[in-house]
């Protein structure tokens, strides 16, 4: 059983928690996922099953797309819902409600498209010097974090909410390792009130949409669940095909490299295909050899 769900993660689970359901359902040790969602997120959310694991390298890195509601007015210790209030503006839901309306949103939101530098938040899984993040702020340790680079290539406005949630909806498409509750603290700063991410939905992860997205009741009520696994081959079609002839087939497979010239660049992966298009390796392109070198090998 190899291949890829598109799981439409529920609110109130961890990413940990759909991988051990998954497991239950397929009846299989060997899963996992790429891009992990905070608890009170949903959506998009691809999950490995069996030689498939395999291909996280080449999947987290996707872009991803999100909707998010961010509300005004204050600030949280996690940048989300689920945290503290760290500060509050004292102002009335009419004033609170008239700069949010009033704020010039083309200018605004101009401000974080394209090229960013950001700040990882404390409650995030990124480690420093091995340790996550999250679990040194749960012990109340705040360390410096530098800026990373990130890309926001698309950010629109989609609703303005009135008093009393004040709020503000969004589209986001944006690079792999994107914060989008930092986005939503750094807007709120914008607009001169603060603000919180309060809800936050992913609608694609690379090639995959939420349209394709199976939820884990439906996954678990199915007589044949394993029916919904996306097979490899479809997994990594966004890299470019390379199809081997008869001969080299059993060579990959044995870690043996093949001569090419296909205008690649250097260091390019490619799907191996064999001549009835199953996905038999993952291959680096070497320029200054001209040939391919499967890196991870499958079956």
């Amino acid at each position: 059983m190899n291949g890829l769900l598109i799981i439409d993660k529920p609110k109130g689970l961890t990413s940990h928690d759909v991988v051990a359901r998954i497991r239950r359902i397929l009846k299989t040790k060997r899963v996992g996922h790429t891009g992990t969602l905070d608890p009170f997120a949903t959506g998009v959310m691809v999950v490995l099953i069996g030689q498939a694991t395999r291909l996280a390298q080449f999947l987290d890195k996707d872009e991803k797309e999100y909707e998010a509601v961010i509300r005004f007015g204050f600030e949280t210790d996690t940048g989300d819902l689920s945290g503290k209030p760290t500060g509050d503006h004292g102002l009335p839901d009419d004033e609170l409600a008239r700069r949010v309306r009033e704020a010039d949103w083309k200018d605004i939101l101009a401000r974080f498209r394209g090229d960013l530098m950001q700040v990882p938040p404390m409650y995030s899984a990124k480690k420093i010097e091995g340790k996550k993040l999250y679990e040194l702020a749960r012990k109340g340790q705040m360390i410096e974090r530098k800026a990373v680079p990130v890309t926001v290539r698309e950010l629109e406005l989609l609703a303005l909410d009135q008093p009393p949630a004040c709020t503000v909806r969004i589209r986001v498409a944006c690079s792999a390792g994107t914060y989008i509750r930092a986005l939503a603290e750094d807007i709120g700063r914008s607009v001169g009130v603060g603000a919180h991410l309060s809800e936050l939905r992913r609608t694609r992860a690379g090639r995959f949409e939420i349209s394709q997205a199976v939820t884990i009741e439906a996954l678990g009520s199915l007589l044949d669940p394993s029916s919904s696994i996306i097979p490899m081959s479809e997994a990594a079609a966004h890299l470019r095909e390379f199809v081997l002839t008869s001969d080299r087939t059993a060579k990959t497979k044995n870690g043996l490299s093949t001569r090419t010239d296909e205008a690649l660049e250097n260091g390019e992966a490619v799907r191996m295909l064999d001549e009835q298009g199953e996905l038999i390796a993952i291959g680096e392109y070497i320029s200054s050899e001209k040939i391919v070198q499967p890196k991870v090998v499958f079956g």
